[in-house]
């Protein structure tokens, strides 16, 4: 890992919200709203990116944990803004904070733990 990333470095992705996004489970309609499901997926993209810069050709990111609460509902068409926060570095973990939020109030907030491994080891555990 290369050592550029420092606790304080951010990313910020912005989303509009589309009914591909709401509250649905096998194909069935919850809830016309931004889900929790890709609240968990665009806060790990978010924290992601932060880590794309500095792995080493050897390396991969794999997530290791996730936090979020969901706090407001999102509807079609809400431009949300998704920005992640390195917030500790301990060993080759990067934790970062997430915020997502629109114009008006925070939807939803977490923190997203990320490992940084040898490629190798990341197939010797899948294989």
């Amino acid at each position: 890992m290369k050592p550029e990333i420092t606790i304080g470095t951010k990313h910020s992705i912005q989303i509009t919200v589309t009914n591909k996004m709401f509250a649905q489970f096998e194909g069935e309609l919850v809830h016309p709203v931004y889900s929790t499901a890709m609240m968990v997926y665009h806060m790990e993209w978010a924290s992601r990116q932060i880590i794309l810069g500095i792995l080493e050709e050897t390396e991969e990111g794999m997530g290791a944990e996730v936090k979020v609460k969901h706090l407001a509902p999102a509807t079609e068409g809400t431009i949300l803004t998704i920005e992640a926060t390195v917030v500790a570095l301990k060993k080759n973990f990067i934790i970062t904070k997430v915020l997502i939020f629109s114009e008006d109030r925070v939807v939803g907030e977490g923190e997203v733990t990320q490992v940084i491994l040898p490629k190798s080891k990341i197939q010797a555990m899948i294989d």
